[in-house]
């Protein structure tokens, strides 16, 4: 009969010391997951960020920003092309 008394003290303080060690588990997994959303939200606020920083550099190269001599002179060269057959569709459609 002590001998099962003892294996029944032995059970129920491994029993507790799992459902401390549950517990705490628990709350480092609460406190893991608030980690989670706050680095989502901050990881989206870059994603943002980033997106709107790439049309910030998109606009600058299509406006002339950083384009050497001869690319600006190509694309001088191929706006009035443009202009020229603008030209020849309007005195097309005036005749």
């Amino acid at each position: 009969m002590i001998d099962l008394n003892t294996n029944m003290d032995l059970l129920q303080e491994k029993l507790q010391l799992l459902i401390r060690e549950y517990r705490q588990l628990q709350k480092e997994n609460s406190r893991l997951q608030k980690d989670i959303a706050v680095l989502q939200s901050e990881q989206q606020k870059k994603a943002d960020q980033l997106a709107q920083l790439e049309q910030k550099v998109a606009a600058v190269q299509l406006t002339g920003g950083h384009r050497d001599e001869a690319e600006k002179a190509r694309l001088q060269k191929k706006i009035d092309t443009y202009l020229k057959e603008i030209d020849k569709c309007l005195a097309l459609l005036h005749a």
